[in-house]
């Protein structure tokens, strides 16, 4: 039998995690690892609602630049502590239904990529 955690412990965890990468970074890459696009997020890392931390970024409009590995799909993300520590990895990313959700996964040369929500939920 897995481990369940009350709704204040899940609360908790999910704040001090939030806290932990407070002014890091959102890492969008390609399945190769490949970083696609970087948002920075702010000093407060964002909004926590019961056992959801929802990610807040520096900027108004959420958009970052395409890097070097442009033409390729985007599939998973990576939170980096303001450090440059990537402690939090494997996220998911697409169109609908992910942690990390874009207008777009088809990352082309040039292009703004943009965050549609950007949330992670604590485990059961």
């Amino acid at each position: 039998m897995g481990v369940t955690y009350n709704a204040a412990v899940k609360t908790a965890r999910i704040t001090a995690t939030r806290d932990y990468f407070a002014n890091g970074t959102l890492e969008i890459q390609a399945a190769d690892n490949t970083v696609l696009a970087i948002f920075g997020l702010e000093a407060d890392g964002g909004d926590i609602s019961g056992d959801t931390w929802t990610l807040v970024f520096d900027s108004a409009t959420v958009t970052g630049q395409v890097g070097a590995g442009a033409g390729m799909n985007a599939t998973k993300a990576q939170i980096k502590t303001s450090g440059g520590t990537a402690h939090l990895t494997g996220l998911t990313v697409g169109t609908t239904g992910t942690d990390i959700v874009l207008d777009n996964v088809n990352i082309a040369s040039g292009q703004s990529v943009t965050l549609t929500s950007a949330a992670i939920q604590h485990a059961a």
